[in-house]
């Protein structure tokens, strides 16, 4: 019953607070609190079971034939009880955050409470079905937090958001389809055995990565990170919170779940993570660096931190079975993450309710003499750097140890350790961007003056309600709890998580604060400072004649993987070839191979759109004159929906910006495209028609259809 209310409670409280918002919108938000308090209560209470030895499972049968199944242990309690704190702290400062200039707060608190059950059901799911079930349920909850604020903005992240939660989910299906059919399981706890006693290694490789896709996307992965440095600024600040600190963890946890069981030991397996990590890692980074919005600085800090958690993820696969220091520092930087965006977001959510501001011009200044947001700020900035005696400089710590005895381990074998000590140095420098990063965020808020508005800031005395006073003061106060003395505290938290990633035991306990170990943070510390001297301060800041400087966004705009790679990729899919044609404008070959096969590609394609969009139309046209016409209103045909328009609308824009930049854009090409840009607009047109038609969504619904028909006659 313990796992059942912990992962329906919330949802059944969701239900009842709209329908008493509906009345009352302070009882609501009383009641929001209180259900975020009795599921942090219940995770305490799965806390003391698993400390008692009391094993607790549940399963539900019946559900699409294959049941839900949940379990119990030290590591699904303990992120039960994270992400029951986070959502508490966030339901405190919620109450105030949303007091003024917030429409739709009933819908906001609705999937606000929907998002926590099935979170939790991520978290406490025994096989990889269930983890899709509740994956699924929280990417769609999650959405609309992004949307929130319906802006122009605001939807563009979410669709994006959106984009990657549908593909990475079914790609993530197929793979656990093909996994299940190949090993005959998806329980997380038999997967180990499963894996080494199937000769089909090839298969588990393919269903493996496409499992990874998914995760992937949701963790803030590279390439698959896109929608996190968009959606984290639109997004109201208690939602990006949980978006950063706890969502993106329910990715890491289907990296876990594969890393530790089906490649436990797999070197291979271990170098694509590692080298996915450090991209990642060192790639958020150097946007953070560049970043002038105090709330994208922070989700691009997230994206650099998930990188460091999956480095320490690969090194855990690398070391196989003295993998204790990587797998607790992977264990223990997902809890400080966890805690120290909490923080940092609630902070920037006051400057936020504040200001309704968050370019780091306008915001500069706002934290002087404001010392609870000061020290609460510094608390989480000082953890995400890894300064000694705070929590994070524990799990950093950790990760780092765990490639130096790597790379001692391949010298001892006689192997040259060069590109992990290339990794190791990647590490401390992304780190050191860390330190950079943080830096000026803070110098900005508590050190600088803004030119014009200083006395105004100095004069807002009451900034936030005693109530996120609570929730903020209380997060801050946990990181120099937990990293003054890590021995009692940190190998307390790792000891009870560990045995989910399959930690080995530690053959001696760390010296956190030997002189080797705070060698690394020392370095890390060092490079941040001097990055912060000598590139942020002067060549990312202006110096004006009063004396103050300004931020400068020098970030290059076209230098946006979506943009630039993902959506164009996507329009060309959709011209049935036509946006190929960009591809050969001044090639010698051009005339004689490139054209001609283009000319070919894109008649097929559009006798192809034609044939089948003939055929659906003809559907459609059925349905319209019988189904619809049964019920008497007649409306001039329109047969669509919203999704259909909404989709023809993206269409329209995709296929507007790639005739003037693709086919239109160069004056070299007028003389050479004429023909190709005559067919191009007759597929445009005839994508613009279809796409705002029920005949394009039957279109989609058979192929779709199709595919799982031939998937499940091959298997």
């Amino acid at each position: 019953m313990l796992l059942a209310f912990l992962v329906f409670f919330p949802m059944i409280a969701a239900v009842v607070s709209y329908l008493v918002g509906r009345k009352n919108k302070g009882l609501r938000d009383v009641i929001v609190i209180l259900s975020c308090l009795i599921t942090l209560l219940a995770a305490g209470v799965a806390v003391a079971g698993v400390i008692a030895g009391r094993a607790i499972s549940l399963a539900i049968p019946g559900f699409c034939g294959r049941g839900l199944s949940f379990a119990l242990d030290g590591f699904r309690a303990l992120y039960a009880l994270v992400g029951a704190v986070m959502w508490l702290a966030t339901s405190m400062l919620s109450r105030e955050y949303f007091a003024n200039h917030y429409r739709n707060r009933n819908r906001y608190y609705f999937f606000y409470l929907m998002t926590l059950g099935a979170t939790l059901g991520v978290f406490l799911s025994d096989d990889l079905f269930t983890t899709f079930v509740f994956f699924e349920i929280m990417s769609f909850t999650s959405y609309t937090w992004v949307a929130h604020d319906e802006t122009p903005g605001a939807l563009r992240a979410a669709e994006t958001y959106l984009a990657v939660a549908i593909i990475g989910g079914m790609v993530m299906l197929m793979g656990l389809f093909l996994l299940d059919s190949t090993l005959g399981t998806l329980k997380i706890g038999d997967l180990y055995d499963a894996a080494a006693a199937c000769g089909r290694k090839g298969v588990i490789w393919a269903a493996s990565l496409c499992i990874l896709f998914g995760f992937g996307a949701k963790a803030g992965m590279f390439p698959l990170h896109i929608w996190l440095p968009k959606a984290h600024p639109v997004a109201p600040a208690p939602a990006s919170a949980l978006l950063s600190g706890i969502l993106t963890k329910s990715g890491i946890f289907g990296v876990i779940v594969v890393s530790a069981n089906i490649f436990r030991n797999d070197k291979t397996w271990g170098n694509l993570i590692l080298v996915l990590g450090l991209i990642t890692m060192l790639g958020g980074a150097v946007l953070a660096v560049f970043s002038v919005n105090l709330k994208r600085t922070l989700a691009c800090s997230s994206m650099s931190q998930i990188g460091f958690i999956l480095t320490g993820i690969a090194m855990s696969c690398l070391l196989g079975e003295e993998n204790a220091l990587a797998v607790r520092g992977a264990l223990l930087y997902m809890v400080n993450h966890s805690l120290f965006k909490l923080i940092l977001f609630m902070a920037a959510g006051v400057v936020y309710m504040n200001l309704h501001k968050l370019n780091l011009n306008d915001v500069r200044g706002f934290g002087r003499r404001k010392p609870l947001l000061h020290f609460a700020f510094l608390m989480g900035a000082v953890g995400l750097m890894g300064v000694p005696l705070f929590s994070g400089y524990v799990s950093k710590t950790l990760i780092h140890e765990g490639i130096v005895e790597y790379v001692e381990l391949l010298v001892e074998e006689g192997t040259l350790a060069l590109s992990y000590k290339a990794a190791e140095w990647i590490y401390l420098f992304s780190g050191g961007l860390t330190s950079a990063y943080m830096i000026k965020l803070y110098i900005c808020l508590f050190w600088q003056k803004h030119p014009t508005e200083q006395i105004y800031y100095d004069a807002r005395k009451r900034y936030m309600s005693p109530l996120s006073a609570l929730a903020l003061t209380a997060s801050a106060l946990l990181v120099p709890l937990l990293g003054v003395r890590p021995n009692l505290t940190m190998d307390a938290l790792a000891d009870f998580g560990g045995a989910f990633l399959h930690a080995a035991v530690p053959a001696h306990a760390v010296h956190y604060f030997s002189l080797t170990n705070l060698k690394g943070a020392g370095i890390s510390l060092a490079i941040g400072l001097i990055v912060y001297l000598a590139v942020i301060r002067p060549m990312l800041t202006h110096k004006e004649a009063d004396g103050s400087r300004t931020y400068l966004d020098l970030w290059p705009a076209w230098l946006d993987i979506e943009e630039r790679a993902y959506r164009p990729a996507i329009g060309a899919l959709l011209s049935g070839g036509g946006a190929l044609a960009s591809l050969c404008s001044e090639d010698t070959l051009e005339g004689r191979i490139y054209r001609p096969l283009i000319r070919v590609l894109v008649t097929v394609g559009s006798v192809a759109s034609k044939t089948l969009g003939s055929l659906t139309d003809a559907v459609a046209y059925l349905i319209g004159h019988t189904v619809l016409a049964m019920r008497r209103r007649v409306q001039r045909v329109r047969v669509g929906n919203r999704v259909t328009d909404a989709v023809g609308r993206a269409v329209d824009g995709m296929a507007d910006e790639l005739n003037h930049t693709v086919l239109r854009g160069h004056p070299v090409q007028h003389h050479a495209t004429g023909s190709l840009a005559g067919r191009w607009d007759g597929i445009v047109d005839a994508l613009r028609q279809t796409t705002h038609t029920m005949s394009y969504g039957l279109l989609l619904f058979g192929l779709g259809l199709c595919a799982t028909l031939i998937y499940l006659l091959i298997h």
